[in-house]
């Protein structure tokens, strides 16, 4: 997942870079588990985002309409970006920032602020509604017949509405557990849940800084998820790279 204001806002600005690969088990502690990041990882974020505000925008313009005349979607998203430095759970609770911004904008509108509950709700229920990837619940039922799997987020998807919450032993999110991506501390959580040490985890994920750097300081093994043909910064390099989980399968079992 993209760093904390770019999965609200912002598109990647990543360049294309060629696949890398290193040898998983060689010298290395075997591999006890897989933990995976969920945006732009197992499904794709961006339309998701843009039609969950679309179907927002036509509630609040039926329900609160003050709102709507007032702002724009894109105003609306300004708004967020204001409120961001405003209060530090914002930068690791996104529902928390959203549901601020839309209160914000209904005392600035003079409109009913009980109604936000409600709006949030609308709006959870179409960020939930994700199209996986075609390779993810094959290769998530395969790896789970090896390893302990696990996701650690900085969104706030509902894996159990989306219907992969099966798939995981662990699921943690960084509005619920109170710290996230890049820090330590999140993927040690993890880790503990799942009974294994960091250096016998492997992560997955599509975010260089978050994902990438966050998961090798917390001294975990990272996984970088390029499904859209970016390019890493040279100061950062993963213990491989792959393009789908079908390759991460087979980077994890050599033939």
């Amino acid at each position: 997942m993209q760093s904390i204001i770019c999965v609200i806002d912002c598109e990647s600005t990543i360049k294309p870079q060629p696949m890398q690969h290193s040898k998983p088990h060689s010298a290395q502690s075997p591999v006890k588990a897989v933990l995976f990041d969920l945006d732009d990882t197992l499904w794709h974020l961006a339309p998701t985002l843009v039609r969950a505000e679309a179907i927002l925008y036509d509630w609040l313009n039926i329900h609160i309409p003050g709102v709507t005349q007032r702002f724009t979607n894109e105003e609306l998203r300004e708004l967020r970006m204001e409120l961001l430095p405003t209060d530090p759970q914002f930068q690791f609770n996104v529902w928390a920032l959203r549901h601020a911004a839309l209160t914000r904008a209904c005392h600035l509108t003079s409109e009913n602020k009980e109604l936000v509950d409600q709006a949030m709700e609308v709006f959870s229920v179409a960020r939930n509604a994700v199209n996986p990837f075609d390779d993810v619940v094959p290769v998530l039922s395969s790896l789970n017949e090896r390893y302990a799997l696990g996701s650690v987020s900085n969104g706030f998807a509902d894996l159990a509405e989306i219907g992969l919450a099966p798939h995981f032993k662990v699921s943690i999110a960084a509005h619920q557990f109170g710290s996230a991506k890049p820090g330590a501390e999140i993927f040690h959580a993890a880790c503990a849940a799942l009974a294994v040490e960091p250096h016998e985890a492997i992560y997955v994920g599509d975010d260089p800084k978050l994902d990438i750097q966050g998961a090798q300081n917390a001294g975990l093994r990272a996984v970088w998820m390029n499904r859209f043909g970016h390019t890493l910064p040279d100061h950062i390099v993963p213990d491989a790279s792959c393009t789908n989980l079908y390759e991460l399968d087979a980077w994890l079992h050599p033939r």
